[in-house]
């Protein structure tokens, strides 16, 4: 049987031998047989490079911290890998189907980040496949450290992560979740402002309403008289309303929000009892409804329902990054122009040292909250295309804030150009896809090319 890192050598060849039997024309895009991006692509013609192979786990050192894996290895993958070995990756994005790879190219975080900052802060190298058919090999401090430090938010424009290697931390056998509520956003924030200053291993709240907010502030402990499970008839979001404490095993803190897609499965009946019961445990996942999604997006079910009813409606679903002191105002704002709640709040903080990554930027050591809602806004009347995305993206550029990009974005190319580092990335373009055979990042992420 062959070594991990053999096998992995023979899939490199084999994806070379591809990538060097292309014709020239088309531009490149992968083949995949799942995605976490949630905004809709014009029908273009492209020649698809196959990586669905490299969803492996390849090595892990848990003493020394890190794990080594393929880019499509999910980090569902990833946590089953390290647990066993009383370790888990330093930050373990929200659902079980996001790759390692798809975080290092976008943008992954979770309740980890307020320390240990976003899934590329803790990269320590990647082999990365050049669109002319180069791997190079990106450290920190090497003749590729240019493109360590630009893969991130990059979506695929400059080249394809094939291995990564990534820190790990420590773990326990049980998490003891504590939930705060507050009914005053002032409070509520200083309060996680104060978490992130503490002994907490994770971070995060939920905004009910303008006078329900929940604190979560988590640690690892070795013991739990009981656990909660929210896999199957219970749902984690509703416990934070009705717990004061809670423990569950590592793995299921880890996935607590994969079950419910957050609380996204209302809009597949999953709350319903009866439907719950019907989808079975073995459904209720982000798997499930992201299948739902997609095969409603090809269907138009939900556009031709809401045009009989005389309904505009828009999808908001967006990620923005706040630096904490305006998170207050920023919120405020969502529950006057958008009223999509509930929103989900984690905060995040570039570890001091950790490198300027040149198409994310975020100022080291300063403290931001990431807000995640995720709903759709309807009108009455007819409103230009985006009307309350732009809305949101507005006032982030005003309050000194960064959106992610793997959903629906408005921005002008001049706003774009001033928030992602469009400057350095013209820089990397030439100088690792020189050819243009990748699609850029505006047309990729704005103009959905």
């Amino acid at each position: 049987m062959l070594d991990p890192r053999q096998a992995h050598q023979q899939r490199r060849d084999a994806v070379l031998a591809q990538l060097h039997g292309r014709s020239a024309g088309a531009p490149l895009g992968l083949a995949k047989g799942t995605s976490n991006l949630f905004r809709d692509r014009t029908a273009r013609a492209k020649q698809r490079l196959d990586l669905r192979a490299f969803d492996h786990v390849l090595a892990l050192d848990a003493q020394h911290g890190w794990v080594e894996a393929e880019g499509l290895a999910t980090f569902e993958a990833l946590v089953d890998a390290t647990l066993p070995h009383g370790a888990m990756p330093a930050v373990v994005p929200q659902l079980k189907t996001i790759t390692l790879g798809g975080a290092a190219a976008g943008v992954g975080i979770e309740a980890t980040s307020f320390r240990h900052g976003l899934v590329h802060h803790g990269l320590l190298e990647l082999d990365v496949l050049l669109p002319d058919g180069e791997v190079v090999r990106a450290r920190p401090h090497n003749e590729h450290r240019d493109l360590f430090f630009g893969l991130p938010n990059s979506y695929g424009t400059l080249g394809y992560a094939l291995r990564l290697r990534q820190r790990t931390l420590p773990v326990r056998p049980y998490v003891r979740v504590e939930h705060r509520r507050f009914d005053a956003a002032r409070s509520f924030l200083a309060a996680l402002a104060a978490a992130c200053d503490g002994n907490a291993d994770f971070v995060d709240a939920v905004a009910f309403a303008p006078h329900s907010l929940v604190l979560s502030v988590a640690r690892f402990v070795d013991e739990a008289a009981a656990t909660s499970d929210y896999t199957f008839e219970h749902m984690y979001y509703r416990s934070l309303l009705q717990r004061e404490v809670d423990h569950l095993h590592t793995r299921d803190y880890l996935w607590r929000w994969d079950t419910d897609w957050f609380w996204c499965s209302k809009n597949v009946g999953a709350q319903h009892p009866l439907l719950r019961r019907l989808f079975g445990r073995q459904r209720l996942n982000s798997r499930t409804y992201t299948r739902i999604m997609r095969w409603n997006a090809r269907l138009g079910l939900a556009r031709r329902w809401a045009h009989l009813r005389g309904d505009h409606p828009e999808a908001v679903i967006q990620d923005v990054d706040i630096p904490i002191e305006h998170a207050g105002e920023f919120l405020e704002f969502l529950l006057r122009e958008i009223g999509i709640v509930p929103i989900w709040l984690c905060p995040l903080r570039a570890p001091v040292g950790s490198g300027h990554f040149a198409l994310y930027p975020l100022a080291e050591g300063h403290l931001h909250v990431n807000f995640g809602f995720w709903d759709t806004v309807h009108s009455r009347g007819a409103r230009e295309p985006g009307h309350f995305n732009r809305l949101v993206e507005r006032e982030v550029i005003r309050l000194a804030g960064i959106k992610s990009l793997y959903s629906d974005s408005f921005f002008t190319r001049e706003e774009f150009d001033a928030a992602y580092g469009m400057a350095e990335y013209a820089r990397l373009k030439a100088r690792y896809d020189p050819h243009g055979h990748l699609l850029g990042l505006y047309e990729k992420c704005v103009q959905r090319a």
